[in-house]
């Protein structure tokens, strides 16, 4: 036959050998092969750890053991676009897969095309993803319409045998942002990060500098307090240095083109930061920082000053003015035209003192060597600090914002797929890798991982960033709370409205009143609708606005006077307090 010999035909003991041979190689190599893919994942890309590597190898192999009844299945998750998500992407899906058998797609799409996704699958019932990583900004809206599976009961019921024994709930950060009125959990966060005050911290040590500004407004040149010193400085660097090394420099950074991220640039507690709100963490209450107000039993009553609300407060207004009029008297040209994208890449170019609202998810993008705020030793010309506030602000109120993307599951997604999803999530965050992730996207979610060694080493390259995060000063920023009923309904009527006024389309008065009475409407027609259930909106009547601006706590009264002296802060005393364990 040409040299080919003729295949041998199998008997049928022969044939079943080989069968059961090939179902044991299935079952029982891969566990062997899955730990050596755990060692060796370990080894090389999940360092450091909080956990020894034997701790390590040992939650690998719990996870392991519960993906069984789900290897080979190919699940879909998604998440908005930033490095800790690509990160997770790119590389834990890999990690994920070769250890337990588990396929995992994790699509990186914009924030707002991920809240339409979800808002699909929520109406629809069509399981549109396994799992999403979104902001806790919806907490509301996932605790009034029972979309959302509640992670408490999840764990405890019918997700408890996929649930990570050393998940450890209680160190992470975000915690209380993830938790409703009824004291569950329905969200576990993924990444997080502040939005805090930037500057140049080289300008602002410079003794001629210092020595000018102290001349001209009688008091030292230092991180701002309150909004009266933000105003002085944003005129000093602009109106009496104008250059540092031949370029033209600037007092303030911002954007104002008329797109929704302009909406997050307010809901992310840009009035509250004034003082529009009521005291309380990690929201005010009963008025919170979209100046929505709710009841004894967390309905929202009202959203304008009539109904008891502070969307068109003076407080309200008064940081829209500030916001438009500094944005217009000291950011560098074509600010205004800019959105939030656009916006981000400003500060690296070196010509701008501060920014008093700036993600501290973009720290790793503003260390890059080479860049004109980098040193040559790879230490930043910058640093972070708490933003001010303005002078309606009081004592006991959050002080800013701080994004915390979250896992969430719905309802409907199968169950099956529902669980696989729930292990990869917790694979996503777990302490054999959170470390390690936490230093390529420095979006911190576990205390563990903040104090670990490997950021008290790296913490003079972040400017700021640990100290901030292991200080007690982090829980008062934080995200949009429970008094928001739907995020996705009320959110956009912000960009909207105030870019009407940013544009002088309308006047401020206007577009405050117009925003309060549209969220008024939304409230409304929920109420009508009773979807949301005994939390639903429930109106107050409306009153002549005298009424609540003459109560207690907000809706505050206009001030006579809106710019008391500025008061600044010497930086490193203020890290020295929270090196040392306090706010300030």
């Amino acid at each position: 036959m040409r040299g080919v010999k003729r295949r041998k035909r199998f008997g049928y003991p022969e044939w079943w050998a080989l069968v059961m041979a090939a179902f044991v190689a299935f079952f029982a190599a891969p566990a062997h092969a899955d730990m050596e893919a755990a060692k060796r994942w370990v080894e090389t890309e999940f360092q450091p750890s909080t956990l020894s590597k034997e701790e390590q190898l040992k939650e690998m192999e719990w996870f392991i053991n519960a993906a069984k009844p789900f290897k080979g299945m190919e699940i879909r998750v998604v998440s908005e676009t930033i490095p800790t998500h690509e990160y997770e992407s790119k590389v834990l899906t890999k990690a994920f897969e070769e250890i337990t058998g588990i396929k995992v797609v994790h699509d990186l799409i914009q924030e707002g095309d991920v809240i339409e996704k979800l808002q699909t699958q929520m109406q629809s019932g069509r399981n549109v993803y396994d799992a999403y990583v979104n902001d806790s900004d919806l907490i509301g809206t996932h605790w009034r319409y029972g979309f959302v599976v509640p992670l408490s009961d999840f764990m405890a019921g019918e997700g408890k045998d996929v649930t990570l024994p050393t998940l450890d709930v209680d160190d992470f950060i975000g915690k209380s942002f993830v938790t409703a009125p009824d004291g569950k959990l329905y969200q576990l966060p993924d990444q997080q990060f502040a939005n805090l005050y930037w500057f140049r911290y080289d300008w602002f040590t410079n003794p001629e500098f210092k020595k000018k500004f102290k001349e001209i407004y009688g008091y030292e040149l230092g991180v701002p307090v309150n909004w009266s010193a933000y105003e002085d400085i944003a005129e000093f660097f602009t109106e009496h240095v104008k250059e540092i090394d031949g370029k033209r420099v600037y007092g303030h950074m911002d954007y104002g083109k008329k797109a929704p991220d302009l909406g997050w640039r307010f809901t992310d507690a840009w009035l509250v930061m004034a003082g529009a709100g009521d005291p309380g963490l990690p929201n005010g209450k009963p008025v919170d920082e979209w100046g929505i107000r709710v009841d004894e039993n967390d309905r929202p009553v009202g959203s304008s000053v009539a109904r008891g609300g502070a969307t068109n407060s003076p407080a309200a207004k008064y940081a829209l003015r500030k916001y438009m009029e500094w944005l217009r008297k000291y950011a560098p040209p074509g600010a205004l035209g800019m959105d939030f994208y656009q916006s981000l890449p400003s500060l690296a170019q070196g010509n701008v003192a501060q920014q008093i609202f700036w993600y501290t998810a973009f720290t790793a993008s503003m260390v890059q060597p080479g860049t004109p705020v980098v040193n040559e030793d790879g230490t930043p010309k910058w640093r972070m600090a708490p933003s001010p506030h303005g002078p309606y602000w009081q004592e006991g109120m959050k002080q800013g914002y701080q994004d915390c993307g979250s896992w969430t599951l719905l309802k409907s997604t199968p169950l099956e797929r529902r669980k696989a999803a729930w292990l990869y999530a917790q694979f996503t965050v777990c302490k054999t890798v959170s470390l390690k992730k936490s230093h390529v996207g420095l979006t911190i979610i576990r205390d563990s991982d903040i104090r670990h060694e490997s950021f008290t080493k790296r913490a003079p390259y972040l400017g700021g960033l640990v100290e901030f995060y292991r200080s007690p000063a982090r829980v008062a920023w934080t995200p949009t709370g429970t008094n928001v009923p739907d995020y996705p309904k009320l959110a956009q009527l912000w960009w909207q409205n105030i870019g009407e006024a940013v544009a002088g389309e309308v006047t401020v008065d206007r577009a405050m009143d117009n925003l309060a009475a549209e969220q008024d409407r939304v409230l409304e027609r929920l109420q009508r609708s009773g979807v949301q259930g005994e939390h639903g909106p429930k109106l107050n009547p409306v009153k002549d606005e005298s009424y609540w601006l003459n109560q207690p706590g907000a809706p505050k009264p206009k001030l006579a006077n809106e710019k008391p002296k500025g008061e600044t802060v010497d930086y490193d005393q203020l890290i020295q307090a929270w090196r040392e364990g306090r706010v300030r």
